[in-house]
């Protein structure tokens, strides 16, 4: 088993690349499992800027927006894997229940993380996650904001909780949270 990191912050606070340089600081290959689907032109360059960032360093793309559990499973051939991120992950999940008119709770959320830090566990080399810490401003003032806010929670806590390190990013300075044996 390898190690399992997780690194968080607010929005633009330099938590990807601070996962990608601690994935490039391991011997390769990599593989960065992308949750973000391509919704407009500004999403897609976004995306491509982080696909050059990691160009002929030994990185390869997997694009999982709702199966990340599986992907990781799959990933077997890589020492180092970065997951980006978990927010957009759960904001996927929760499109999709909304699609399909199901529901989506902290239970559901929770079976998820448990499979997939099973899938971790399994994983000989290092899983690194990106996520947003979402819950630090006001209340939102709708009920599916309010969801989506909870959701993040309890999975960032379930992640947590499972990491042997935790990052705090803020103005681009990593705090270290957590650092030993996951619990």
């Amino acid at each position: 088993m390898g190690e399992i990191i997780l690194v968080t912050g607010g929005s633009r606070s330099g938590k990807s690349q601070f996962a990608q340089k601690a994935a490039e600081a391991l011997p390769g290959p990599r593989a960065f499992i992308a949750t973000c689907p391509v919704i407009d032109d500004e999403m897609q360059r976004r995306i491509r800027k982080h696909q050059q960032s990691r160009q002929g360093k030994d990185w390869q793309t997997i694009e999982e927006p709702l199966e990340i559990e599986s992907a990781v499973r799959k990933a077997h051939g890589f020492n180092a894997l970065v997951v980006d991120c978990l927010t957009l992950w759960i904001n996927n999940l929760l499109y999709e229940a909304e699609k399909t008119g199901s529901a989506l709770s902290e239970t559901d959320i929770a079976v998820r993380c448990r499979g997939l830090l099973a899938a971790c566990k399994a994983h000989p080399g290092t899983v690194v996650f990106v996520t947003n810490e979402v819950g630090m401003g006001i209340v939102p003032e709708n009920r599916l904001s309010r969801l989506y806010r909870d959701l993040v929670g309890r999975c960032n806590q379930m992640m947590a909780a499972a990491s042997h390190r935790v990052v705090l990013l803020v103005c681009g300075q990593p705090l270290e949270i957590k650092k030993g044996e996951s619990s």
